[in-house]
């Protein structure tokens, strides 16, 4: 009887199956993919960021708040730059020369 069970195949030493073998080739080929496309990913990322970060709008020279007011946030528009102060207010300027356009009061909610 023990004869018999020292005889049996066991699982070391039985060849995979072809499907087994197919799964393993897919699952790799997938890795290689998954792999390929991160680094791909990574390389368009590092070679567009320092040309989109370079494209910067520019404030005209000598451009100063009026009463010693400070900027929290700029937004540019064509033609104009608005300004919101620490003051609560929005100063609307002109994009080129820097002239006050317009002075807009924040009304508090």
């Amino acid at each position: 009887m023990a004869s018999d069970i020292d005889n049996a195949p066991k699982a070391e030493d039985a060849a995979p199956t072809p499907e087994l073998r197919f799964l393993k080739l897919l699952v790799t080929a997938l890795a290689g993919t998954m792999i390929a496309g991160l680094i791909t990913i990574i390389v368009l990322l590092v070679i567009r960021f320092p040309s989109v970060a370079a494209v910067r709008p520019t404030l005209p020279e000598g451009l100063t708040l009026p009463g010693g007011l400070k900027a929290e946030a700029v937004t540019f528009g064509r033609g104009w730059i608005a300004v919101v102060t620490d003051s609560g207010e929005i100063l609307v300027l002109d994009a080129g020369t820097g002239a006050l356009r317009q002075r807009v009061a924040i009304g508090a909610p």
